[in-house]
């Protein structure tokens, strides 16, 4: 296969301006500034300064007006500057622009992020998940982004007639991208078999804001020790580790990577294995950084994402997290009011996790009904049933049948009657 090769658009180390147009009807505000040069700053830029201007819609050209554009040239000449970095995503005919006027390399939003992504990505999954976003997100600015994939020579049988550089670029993309899609399915279908093994426990995904402190959360309640940094994204992997609850309550607690406002949707569609785990789970913990100036949006943003993967009708438990940094706890009344299972913690100090242990068996046991039953071994229907829908506490076999101890929903207690018929045994437990 030939080598695909790219030139570095990464942001580490250089010294940056953040680009950023306030709209009249109230969009982009500055706490969307605040989080660019934290991705700034998670990238490994030096940012040097901030270029805002206020419009009433995004210059189809520019992004910024052409004067603004003048005098951003002017400003990264002054302060010599590597790269500017816009707080939306833009397109092709913007950055070319955009470049041309300041002469400066410009990326926007989705490619700074891709890049933190491509810095964070350890293992082999998690690297095929970003080159895949990084391929699809590059594929329509190949002529800005990329060189020479590739070192053809002209032959018989290789090119056809007038076909240039730019189009056997796009190729070699369109391929490379369809055998990650290929590898990634594969590993789709693996992660969905790992986590249907697990139905003899509830299970349970922490989602949330990235940077809300699902991680410190993780290792207070398991000892996953999964990596904990304070930056934007500190993990990509998805860490799954047996959470004990006590008196013999046990839970399997999944830690998935931070979602966050605008998250490229190419990521989203790259990360579907990973992100397995969210739609296989029994309920959610969303855990939010109560003491963020920010709170509000970022729990629409992971609503967002949340209704984007059909996961937004699970039962949630909203952990307020940080409440050891919050100064004003109105904010607290609010979520409280607007959400029935809200609760505050702070994962720092385990402030408040008794409660949430609490909260977690209540769940794991809500609308469950507790039953023994016994059945044959040759009813697959019910057995497939049985395995798919409730959690398995034990299981016997006995020559042609077999004896269960399980919890199940009610709404699902009707079905296992029809599916086992006459030959079902069932003894309900109080």
């Amino acid at each position: 296969m030939v080598e695909l090769k790219r030139i570095d658009v990464s942001v580490r180390a250089e010294r940056a301006i953040l680009l950023h147009a306030i709209l009249h009807n109230g969009q982009n505000n500055k706490n969307s500034l605040i989080e660019l040069k934290s991705l700034a700053d998670t990238a490994g830029a030096r940012v040097l300064d901030s270029f805002v201007q206020r419009r009433g819609s995004i210059d189809p050209s520019f992004y910024v007006g052409k004067g603004k554009a003048l005098q951003l040239a002017n400003l990264c000449k002054d302060k010599d500057v590597d790269v500017v970095i816009c707080d939306d995503d833009l397109t092709p005919a913007q950055v070319r622009n955009l470049e041309k006027v300041i002469d400066t390399k410009v990326i926007d939003r989705s490619e700074l992020i891709l890049d933190i992504f491509a810095t964070r990505a350890k293992t082999a999954q998690a690297k095929l998940q970003v080159e895949l976003a990084q391929l699809e997100y590059t594929k329509p600015r190949l002529k800005r982004m990329w060189t020479h994939l590739s070192r053809i020579e002209g032959g018989i049988g290789t090119r056809g007639p007038g076909e240039k550089q730019l189009e056997v670029d796009r190729r070699l993309v369109s391929n490379r991208i369809l055998a990650l899609k290929k590898k990634l399915r594969q590993i789709e279908k693996r992660k969905e078999t790992q986590v249907k093994s697990r139905k003899e426990y509830t299970t349970v995904s922490l989602v949330g804001y990235t940077n809300a402190g699902k991680s410190t959360l993780m290792n207070r309640l398991t000892d996953a020790e999964v990596f904990v940094e304070d930056k934007l994204f500190a993990t990509l992997d998805t860490k799954t580790s047996l959470c004990q609850l006590g008196n013999g309550k046990k839970v399997i607690l999944s830690d998935t990577v931070g979602f966050i406002k605008n998250l490229p949707h190419n990521l989203i569609s790259s990360f579907q294995a990973t992100l397995e785990e969210v739609r296989w789970a029994d309920f959610l913990l969303h855990v939010v950084d109560i003491s963020s100036s920010d709170v509000i949006e970022q729990v629409d943003s992971v609503n967002n994402v949340l209704k984007g993967l059909g996961c937004d009708k699970k039962p949630i438990i909203m952990v307020l997290n940080k409440i050891d940094a919050l100064e004003d706890t109105s904010v607290v009344a609010f979520f409280k009011s607007k959400y029935d299972n809200a609760l505050t913690i702070s994962a720092r100090n385990a402030q408040g996790l008794e409660k949430l242990k609490q909260k977690i068996v209540s769940f794991a046991e809500k609308e469950c009904v507790e039953i023994k039953l016994v059945c044959s071994v040759s009813n697959g229907k019910l057995l497939a049933y049985i395995y798919e829908n409730s959690r398995v506490l034990n299981r016997t076999f006995a020559d042609s049948s077999v004896s269960f101890h399980i919890l199940i929903d009610e709404e699902n207690l009707s079905k296992l009657y029809y599916l086992g018929g006459e030959g079902l045994s069932i003894t309900h437990i109080l």
